[in-house]
């Protein structure tokens, strides 16, 4: 078991469920829009939210940010060390830095007092696209050793000052990379690990790099807080981190939808029945598996472990529940049925 530390109210390692992270990418000067996207965040399901503080300017409405913010801050820094001080003295929940590029060792003894003081843990990210010109030269390219050994060196910086309050991320674009990375580092150290695929490109690759590498690494029992990296409104990282978490086994809240691939058989608009109950029951957060199938003779049986379903024939289907049919309706009474049936449940 990992050690555990606590961003806000919500508790990573040690054996607490996988937590949902994900990073706003409004202006944090704008602290209207922030906070409209945190609100967005917290209701699709994240957990903890992370805030690009760039200079002073965004420092200082970060403050304002955190102040009213429903989800617990990150402040992601770059280089200077002022600005991590600034944002954990302005109510940052954790801070994300490296500490082997915010200079001196004076430097990071300072950030870590600031946080030690107010009990605010350091994150400490690792990228396969930023590692040190030593490590590049060693290894030759951006290695799951090169990243590892990274690791190990900012985790060095933040121990000579006895400061151990510390979730690591290693990143890489590269899914056999990243996730040869965190097995390895898993297996020589137990702080808190922060996992996900970073740059994945457009959405469908990235909803199929992030699955292939937060689930393989989920599946090992390695990762305690996940960010899925799209390239997209964040709020669609959350709902595909929540769809990663239910297919490991990991999540029972929200619906799983089942439904089969089509064939001859089928008479019914099954790709866009399948696409209307999705939309519909996105947000519901009832633990129920729903099934929407192309045909009343082998859907129900095929999807008998389904708590409710909706099988389509010539112009008409039924309602079935536990592989059991309840209602023989007309094509466009399915969907008000099946969502009626989930309201009542």
């Amino acid at each position: 078991m990992t050690r555990q530390i606590h961003v806000g109210d919500v508790a990573i390692g040690g054996g607490a469920p996988v937590s949902i992270q994900s990073m706003l990418n409004t202006k944090t000067t704008d602290v209207a829009g922030c906070l409209a996207q945190l609100a967005a965040l917290k209701a699709a399901g994240c957990q903890i939210a992370r805030l690009a503080v760039p200079n002073m300017a965004a420092a200082q409405a970060f403050g304002e940010i955190a102040a009213q913010s429903p989800l617990p801050l990150v402040a992601d820094i770059h280089f200077d060390y002022r600005l991590a001080i600034a944002a954990a003295q302005g109510g940052a929940a954790k801070i994300r830095i490296n500490p082997g590029n915010i200079g001196s060792p004076d430097r990071v003894r300072a950030v870590a007092e600031v946080c030690r003081a107010k009990h605010i843990p350091i994150r400490i990210g690792v990228n396969g696209g930023s590692l040190d010109k030593a490590l590049l030269e060693k290894y030759g390219h951006p290695t799951a050793e090169a990243l590892v050994e990274s690791a190990f060196s900012h985790l060095a910086l933040l121990e000579a000052v006895d400061f151990q309050d510390v979730c690591v991320s290693i990143k890489s674009s590269s899914v056999p990379t990243m996730v040869a990375a965190a097995r390895l580092f898993r297996q020589r150290c137990d702080y808190p690990l922060h996992i996900g695929v970073t740059e994945t490109g457009p959405v469908r690759m990235g909803l199929i790099k992030s699955a292939m590498g937060v689930g393989a690494l989920l599946l090992d029992g390695i990762g305690d807080t996940i960010r899925v990296s799209l390239t997209a409104d964040p709020v669609q990282e959350v709902y595909a981190a929540r769809e990663i978490l239910r297919a490991a086994g990991l999540r029972k809240d929200g619906v799983n939808i089942i439904s089969c691939p089509t064939c001859g058989r089928t008479s019914i608009d099954l790709i866009g029945l399948v696409e209307q109950v999705d939309q519909a029951l996105k947000t519901c957060t009832k633990p129920l598996t729903v099934a929407v199938m192309g045909c009343v003779v082998n859907g129900p049986g095929e999807a008998r472990e389904a708590d409710v379903g909706i099988a389509g024939g010539d112009g008409c289907g039924i309602l079935f529940v536990k592989g059991q049919p309840q209602q023989k309706l007309p094509y466009d009474q399915l969907l008000p049925a099946l969502l009626a049936y989930v309201e009542s449940r």
